[in-house]
Parts: C-alpha cells; structure tokens; sequence
C-alpha cells in the first residue's frame, strides 16, 4: 500500500488514517495493525496503551503493508511500520 498520515488513536491498536484506504473494493479509514492486542476499554492498561499509540504515531506519517483483510468492524488489517519499525515492536509487553 503506500504512506498515510494518523489522524486518530481509538485505543492501544487500533487507529483512522487521513483521506482513508481504499482495497478490495471496500474503504474505510481504520486500521488495525497486527503483531499485538492492547487491553479493550475498561481493562487494566487500556487508557496506557492508548496513550503510548497516541504518543508515538499522531499526526505521524505510517506505512501500511500485507494487507490481509477488512473486519467485522470495517477496520483494515495490515502490518504497520513507523520509522522503518514493525509497530508491534514498540509494544513487546502486547505482542500476539
């Protein structure tokens, strides 16, 4: 895929992308990256991890790569890279 700009954090994995993505004939503009699970809202951590995502990628170009689906929840399923770096690789304490 190519380079986009975050323009929100949901929450420790999961966050929109400006002007969207569009693949397989669906668009959206939520992703999900994978290599980890940050806790869901109103378990322990969850406000932390969010904060740290927030932290590290806001207003920050990311990239996008193997693609594998779109989820129930409409958000795209893809590894991210920031600054060269697997985005799992900033959460070691998270990953899958």
């Amino acid at each position: 895929m190519t380079n986009f700009t975050v323009s929100e954090v949901v929450d420790g994995d999961t966050f929109k992308v400006k002007n969207g993505w569009e693949w397989n004939e669906k668009k959206g503009d939520t992703i999900r990256p994978t290599g980890y699970n940050t806790p869901e809202r109103g378990e322990p951590g969850y406000e932390q991890a969010k904060q740290e995502l927030k932290d590290l990628i806001l207003a920050k170009e990311v990239d996008i790569k193997n693609l594998r689906i779109v989820d129930e929840w409409g958000r795209l399923v893809a590894d991210v890279y920031y600054n060269g770096k697997n985005l799992a690789d900033y959460f070691p304490e998270y990953k899958d």
